[in-house]
């Protein structure tokens, strides 16, 4: 017998309702898909996740598919490339923002052994299984969240404030 997947009521798009069904709530322990949800989300600021999504194929091209090594080492002519890149947020600050997080991603590996590792530790290496009825009953902001946001910030990274999505909304199911 087939169990019909229960659906929050967020997803409109075919995008949207893909990325729901697939990777919403789905533990990630993969740093280069961590590093890419950190870049996305970053850009995501102000805007809604739909519209990222429609332009994350273009990011993966823009930004070398998300190697923190190649976008730790751009330059002013890429960031003015970037800037002329109709298919992502061209937005100053968070091309920047890109580029400084990609440092400290690196540093961030290099002590811990892999980003995996660093932001998992927020949540004791496990996710959280909410059942949570509606998206009313989800808070902005969480201890957890706050004490990841404290420590990315502290550690350099920028646009991942806690009621920003940081990594943090890949450790707990909501």
């Amino acid at each position: 017998m087939h169990k019909e997947l229960k659906r929050c009521a967020w997803p409109k798009t075919e995008l949207d309702i893909f990325y729901h069904d697939r990777e919403w709530g789905v533990p990630v322990h993969d740093d280069r898909l961590l590093f890419e949800f950190l870049i996305l989300e970053g850009a995501q600021a102000g805007l809604s996740w739909s519209t990222i999504l429609k332009k994350r194929e273009n990011y993966r091209r823009a930004f070398d598919n998300f190697d923190a090594r190649k976008i730790a080492e751009y330059n002013a002519r890429k960031v003015k490339r970037l800037l002329a890149e109709a298919g992502i947020v061209r937005n100053r600050l968070k091309i920047a923002a890109a580029i400084q997080n990609a440092t400290s991603f690196l540093a961030v590996q290099k002590e811990f052994g892999s980003f995996d590792a660093y932001v998992w530790q927020f949540v004791g290496g496990a996710s959280f299984q909410n059942r949570r009825k509606s998206l009313k009953e989800i808070p902005a902001r969480t201890p957890e969240s706050d004490a990841m946001s404290k420590d990315l910030l502290k550690r350099r990274f920028k646009f991942v404030g806690s009621r920003f999505a940081t990594p943090s909304c890949r450790l707990w199911v909501w």
